[in-house]
């Protein structure tokens, strides 16, 4: 009887045992997806103040500056009209509070933003073109969102080249008009002058590729 009760006595601590570390290693893989998530929503985040900075710059009244603070991006007071180039200070999703390390140089302003947080990074690869540099990073601290003059995606839009030696052809096809709206855009107070960017991941490239409106046919003389 003593033996059998040593027995179960055994039995069940084996089944605790095993209980535990199944337990333990669920919530090292569920630890592990959340950090992923905030890394993901760091990257969107960083843009957002990427493109606030360059818009804030490329609409510049007169000569182009950076903005001095972070405020300046929510409510630009160099306009008649209330102009903001972001919605919100939003909060740096590794540390959980509303606070930046800032990326400035004196008599310039603020260039770009980056997480104050000292944790090294899980993401090594598949970061965007804009980006790249980010899969050597020792810490998120090296994740540094900055806004260079006349960068794609958060400047001024640059020229296409054209192809030299081109001939005119009867039989050339016509592309159709832009619209207005493309053509012209006026800055809307409340809201960003700049468009959604790229997916900073690189996940999603091929959904922000441009795409060319189709070509007419040509009709037969």
């Amino acid at each position: 009887m003593c033996n059998e009760k040593g027995y179960t006595f055994i039995w069940i601590m084996f089944v605790v045992a095993f209980a535990g570390i199944a337990l333990a290693g669920a919530g090292q893989v569920w630890k592990t997806e959340a950090r992923r998530e905030k890394e993901k929503e760091l990257l969107f985040v960083g843009e957002q103040f990427r493109l606030a900075i360059g818009s804030y710059y490329e609409n510049s009244p007169g000569a182009k500056r950076y903005p001095d603070s972070l405020e300046k991006l929510l409510l630009d007071n160099r306009f008649p009209t209330a102009t903001r180039h972001l919605r919100k200070i939003f909060h740096d999703p590794m540390t959980g509070v509303a606070e930046w390390g800032l990326i400035s140089r004196p008599g310039v302003g603020i260039t770009g933003v980056h997480s104050l947080s000292a944790h090294k990074p899980l993401k090594k690869a598949n970061f965007h073109e804009r980006y790249k540099s980010f899969a050597e990073a020792d810490s998120y601290r090296e994740w540094k969102f900055i806004y260079l003059p006349g960068e794609a995606g958060g400047g001024a839009s640059q020229p296409q080249a054209q192809p030299q030696n081109q001939t005119n052809s009867p039989f050339d096809q016509k592309q159709p008009a832009q619209p207005q709206a493309d053509q012209q855009q006026q800055t809307q107070p409340g809201s960003s002058m700049f468009p959604a960017s790229p997916d900073p991941s690189g996940e999603n490239d091929s959904l922000f590729r441009r795409r060319e409106p189709p070509r007419e046919g040509v009709n037969p003389g």
